[in-house]
């Protein structure tokens, strides 16, 4: 394959959680799986680039850092190889405070551009992922970068965001970079279903359409196609250190990432006049490493689908399993059944319990009503308080004493019939009274309305025997 210029760009988005930094491991990862040499940047202080692929910043020895801030370590020292033909810079959080360090120097800008210059020839494709902020980080990372790349959710504040990172670039290019133009954009955690995700992306074509001709950096810029499909994997793969083909090749993610950068490759490789045939194709070892691998995989398959297979002999063991796990468990479920029976028996007999305690509780509710009752009897008799027979009995001699005394049977003397009709009273009330008041004192058990409580009534239960021994 002959010989062609690096193709260096810039992946950059001032919102974020937008896709940079997956974008950039993908796809780097995706174009050095097709053999050319790849380099990663990682300008973001976060190190989340350095992350994803599982280098920690901290202990890799020198970072990007060293490069920027020390004119004696050259770029070449600070480079880590991670993958086949995949290699990072590597980020720390100490990058946050060269922002100070290098705020006196002279061209501060393009330091990076300038260590750069030493490895150029080395590598096929750049991916610079710049932090979501315009400083001196990014500014270096857009001075070194031909193109700037803009991931993106096709949502509608996204892309009035993406009009002012446009003036922006077109003011860099202007002054620290006249080279810089927009490559596109590529979008990420896309929705294809909805309709206003489609509206977005016919919107973003036809302000690119538009503007072609017009010598804008955005002249000839475009929609990166395919769209990154909303997918989990992606989000899960950092957490490994590994990138989306390593973690799960076959996911939606990875097959989107795959055939951008397919198509990412051969476009750059067709526009410096690398023959179609082999243009974005895989190099020789490459197609050989890629098949070495498939090959692998589809062994590990085969192995797993013949321990899972179904045959009389796992039939057999599976049998055995079986009957060694009830022979197992045979006893423990006799004695939890005995205790169950237990517990069923000792339940049967408290609810056997709870039927009396319930009558003889409106039983006992119903004695003070019966006894409330009994003034109002005693009141509609006009029964004196002393109804006894001894009473009675003084009453009537009295009566007949008084009789006797007298000597003229014509008497008009009032007292005498007083008497006698108030003697009478007495007689009556005492006799029609005391058998009326005295069941109502003592009310019966057989007479006390239970049907509320919606329960029947056993009169051989023994405390319905011991409440009629009482009579309460």
């Amino acid at each position: 394959m002959q010989r062609i210029p690096p193709r260096i760009s810039a992946l950059l988005n001032q919102k974020g959680g937008v896709g940079k930094t997956t974008s950039t491991v993908n796809i780097g990862a995706a174009i050095a799986s097709l053999g050319r040499r790849t380099l990663l940047i990682d300008l973001d202080p976060q190190s989340h680039l350095s992350l994803h692929l599982g280098v920690d910043g901290a202990s890799v020895g020198r970072t990007v850092y060293d490069t920027l801030v020390d004119d004696d370590c050259p770029l070449r020292d600070c480079v880590v190889q991670v993958r086949d033909n995949l290699w990072l810079l590597p980020s720390t959080t100490d990058l946050a405070g060269a922002e100070t360090e290098l705020a006196s120097h002279p061209d501060r800008n393009r330091i990076l551009r300038a260590r750069f210059e030493a490895v150029q020839d080395e590598f096929d494709f750049v991916l610079i992922d710049c932090p979501p902020s315009l400083g001196v980080l990014t500014l270096n990372g857009l001075c070194l970068a031909d193109e700037v790349i803009v991931p993106m959710q096709a949502q509608f504040l996204a892309m009035q965001g993406l009009t002012k990172l446009l003036e922006t670039v077109q003011l860099l290019s202007q002054g620290l970079n006249p080279a810089l133009k927009v490559g596109g954009v590529v979008l990420c955690m896309h929705e294809s279903q909805t309709a206003h995700s489609r509206e977005v992306v016919q919107e973003l074509s036809n302000f690119f359409g538009e503007h072609e001709g017009s010598g804008l950096p955005w002249d000839g810029a475009k929609v990166f196609m395919p769209a990154i499909r909303r997918n989990i994997k992606l989000a899960e793969a950092p957490s490994f250190g590994q990138t989306i083909f390593d973690y799960a090749p076959w996911c939606p993610g990875a097959i989107d990432y795959r055939a951008l950068a397919e198509r990412f490759v051969r476009e750059w490789e067709l526009t410096h006049g690398v023959a179609d045939a082999i243009a974005g194709k895989p190099t020789p070892a490459a197609a050989a490493a890629a098949a070495a691998a498939a090959a692998a995989a589809a062994a590990a398959a085969a192995a797993a689908l013949v321990a899972n297979r179904f045959t009389p002999e796992t039939a057999a063991a599976a049998r055995a399993a079986k009957a060694a796990k009830a022979a197992r468990t045979g006893s423990s479920e006799s004695s939890s059944g005995a205790s169950f029976t237990r517990s069923a028996t000792s339940n049967a007999r408290m609810s056997a319990m709870s039927t009396p305690v319930k009558t003889v509780a409106a039983e006992t509710s119903a004695v003070p009503a019966a006894r409330a009752a009994k003034p109002s009897a005693k009141a509609a008799a006009k029964a004196p308080v002393k109804t006894d027979a001894k009473s009675d009995l003084k009453s009537d001699a009295k009566a007949s004493a008084k009789t006797d005394r007298k000597s003229v049977p014509q008497s008009t003397s009032p007292s005498t019939p007083k008497s006698v009709a108030r003697s009478a009273a007495k007689s009556d009330a005492s006799v029609e009274t005391k058998p009326d008041a005295k069941p109502q004192s003592k009310p019966s058990v057989v007479e006390v309305d239970v049907s509320t409580e919606g329960e029947p009534i056993d009169p051989s239960h023994p405390f319905r025997a011991a409440t009629r021994a009482r009579g309460t």
